[in-house]
């Protein structure tokens, strides 16, 4: 299995556009509630201030750690450095968190074979330029939930995700009463709202619209969202006159939207 961290990059405005950003990812092996915890070097990238786009960070070697016990999940933790050394707040160094727009949010991805070789080992050849012992840190405490890394940071984004919505249907709007006898309006319900990556459990998504989100975020302008619709529906009794005028009671299926997922 292998695993990739990514991470959204907005131009920084409090440094020089082609200044050089060095983004380095530890995972959190231990902590001591009166020293610097334990960290292992996971990944680093070098950016220009200017950048903006995702960044991918190879988390594997920490990846399979959680797995074998989630106990070793104490989560991962983000440097941004100057080339000098200097320390940068990561949200004035652009990088987004939680209050970024949820298609910008911060994610893992996983990679499963099916075959029996060996799990990719992580960049191995990359280490960490410079660590400087005192210096403000940001931490994932439950990488699964993805948190946000920066509360200083926000940008709004007016949007709902997918979910059920209120619609009650009269069939006198229809002009259905002279045939219609029973029920006279019914709960329809329907489905609307953003099927933003990542898709979380709430939103029921399919492996496929799973799979089309994380296309969208490489391809936005060639390849849609996912669509919000109903997973689940169920039927009502209708009580109605057939061409013959003979009373006819009718189960109509998939008539009422009992949950909404994204596809």
């Amino acid at each position: 299995m292998a695993a990739e961290f990514r991470i959204y990059k907005m131009k920084s405005y409090t440094c020089h556009v082609n200044q050089t950003l060095h983004i380095s990812v530890y995972e959190v092996i231990q902590e001591h509630p009166s020293r610097e915890s334990k960290l292992m070097f996971l990944d680093l990238q070098e950016t220009l201030a200017g950048m903006d786009g995702w960044l991918t960070f190879d988390v594997t070697a920490a990846s399979n750690h959680w797995l074998l016990n989630r106990k070793y999940n104490l989560g991962l933790r983000l440097y941004v450095e100057t080339e000098d050394g200097e320390s940068v707040d990561p949200g004035l160094g652009g990088l987004l968190g939680r209050h970024g727009p949820r298609s910008k949010q911060p994610f893992v991805v996983t990679f499963f074979q099916e075959s029996e070789n060996q799990v990719r080992l992580p960049r191995a050849a990359k280490q960490a330029k410079r660590r400087p012992q005192h210096r403000k840190t940001y931490s994932f405490p439950h990488s699964n939930r993805l948190p946000g890394l920066f509360d200083d940071v926000y940008v709004s984004e007016h949007s709902q995700v997918c979910r059920r919505h209120e619609l009650n249907v009269k069939f006198q709007d229809f002009d259905w009463l002279d045939w219609v006898i029973a029920p006279q309006s019914y709960p329809a319900f329907y489905c609307d709202g953003e099927c933003l990556f990542p898709l979380n459990s709430s939103m029921n998504a399919t492996n496929h619209a799973i799979v089309q989100s994380l296309v969208h975020l490489m391809k936005p302008e060639s390849i849609p969202k996912a669509c919000c619709a109903p997973t689940k529906l169920s039927a009502i009794f209708v009580l109605f006159y057939d061409s013959n005028n003979n009373v006819i009671l009718r189960k109509k299926r998939n008539m009422v939207v009992k949950s909404c997922g994204c596809h």
